[in-house]
């Protein structure tokens, strides 16, 4: 497997940062305090750090990341059911395919409507819990390959409560290819793929819509 683009050292700092920033989230008491925390500090990483996703002559007129206006009606608690596990192949944004292992459902009201997403594996990186989806707003307002809500062995990890698993669409964020197709990206699979719109997280990127 290639290394990602830039320095490793580098790298181990940028994701002991989003560890950190993640712990601060699952911690906090008041859900938006901690997304505009989590807004602030990722804006400040993507403008500074070497690891930043954007290129280098985009940072020089970074001004910071858009999203969707909080809505605390789209954090949620899930119900995780176990799954006949499957190996499946992710679509990814250069062209290859990431392996993963479909283990669960999570299952949750949302918008007035009861939802499924898979939860998958990942073979790659040393494993981790794996959430990604699209929406009916990819293309247009959010990223046309859809965006992740967790992806645990680099830091994105929203917790439990009561037993159930915590998803946070505010918490929605773009792939890292989003902003330079050097990075290559697992993205949303088929079955994570809602016709609905959730309009919370994330929005498009300023320089690109991204694939339909």
């Amino acid at each position: 497997m290639a290394l990602p683009p830039g320095d490793p050292i580098d790298l181990v700092d940028w994701r002991r940062r989003i560890f950190e920033l993640y712990a601060d989230v699952r911690a906090a008491a008041d859900p938006r305090t901690a997304w505009e925390r989590w807004r602030g500090t990722r804006d400040d990483l993507f403008a500074h750090h070497p690891q930043s996703p954007l290129p280098d002559e985009e940072r020089l007129r970074f001004t910071g990341l858009p999203y969707f206006d909080h809505d605390p009606a789209v954090r949620v608690l899930a119900d995780v059911t176990p799954a006949p596990q499957a190996s499946i192949e992710i679509p990814g944004s250069a062209g290859q395919a990431f392996v993963a292992t479909r283990f669960a459902v999570a299952s949750f009201d949302l918008l007035g409507e009861r939802r499924q997403l898979e939860l998958y594996w990942l073979a790659g990186y040393g494993g981790g819990l794996f959430l990604s989806f699209r929406d009916a707003t990819a293309g247009s307002e959010s990223y046309g390959a859809g965006r992740y809500l967790l992806d645990t062995v680099k830091g994105s990890d929203l917790g439990t409560r009561e037993e159930k698993l915590v998803l946070d669409f505010n918490f929605a964020y773009n792939p890292s290819c989003a902003y330079d197709p050097n990075w290559a990206c697992p993205l949303a699979p088929p079955a994570n793929r809602l016709t609905t719109s959730i309009r919370a997280g994330e929005r498009t990127p300023h320089r690109e819509e991204g694939p339909r």
